[in-house]
């Protein structure tokens, strides 16, 4: 299904979310078949369920999006294709106000970064911003998870 993603992607304060009481989060574990600037393209095993996805490039803070749902064992085997790594991680879905916050708390390669994400209806809607926010890194392509199945944290 084609949506478009209008996205706001944040550091998180490790202290102050370890601090903070959240449910349990969900294991997430993706890598990219295609990733050249202008779109890319991710398979991802998450919530007992494979996802097939191709993203088109940034406008602004938005962008083109086609999501599917592919089953899990094809999503094993798409997984053994990708370029690069796979990007491992515990993703908490924290709802706050009119939208929901997405903190994705890395593992392996990726270990010892956090970042907090949200989609928002448009460009201009206002947020509640969590305590445990930090920075934002919206238009820093590093922060992108395509970009750390290539350049993993660990070797920044």
């Amino acid at each position: 299904m084609k949506n478009t993603e209008t996205e706001r992607k944040f550091l998180v304060n490790k202290e102050a979310w370890e601090q903070c009481t959240n449910p349990g989060g969900e294991e997430y574990i993706q890598g990219y078949l295609c990733t050249d600037g202008t779109k890319s393209i991710r398979v991802r095993i998450a919530e007992g369920e494979g996802v097939l996805t191709i993203k088109g490039a940034a406008r602004g803070i938005s962008r083109d999006e086609f999501e599917y749902k592919i089953p899990v064992y094809e999503a094993r085997e798409l997984l053994k294709m990708v370029t690069g790594g796979i990007v491992e991680k515990t993703r908490f879905k924290i709802p706050l106000g009119h939208f929901t916050w997405e903190v994705d708390v890395f593992r392996g390669s990726n270990s010892g970064l956090i970042i907090a994400e949200i989609e928002l209806g448009g460009e201009d809607d206002e947020f509640i911003r969590p305590d445990w926010l930090g920075k934002e890194v919206t238009g820093d392509h590093r922060y992108q998870n395509s970009y750390l199945s290539l350049h993993p944290f660990s070797t920044w």
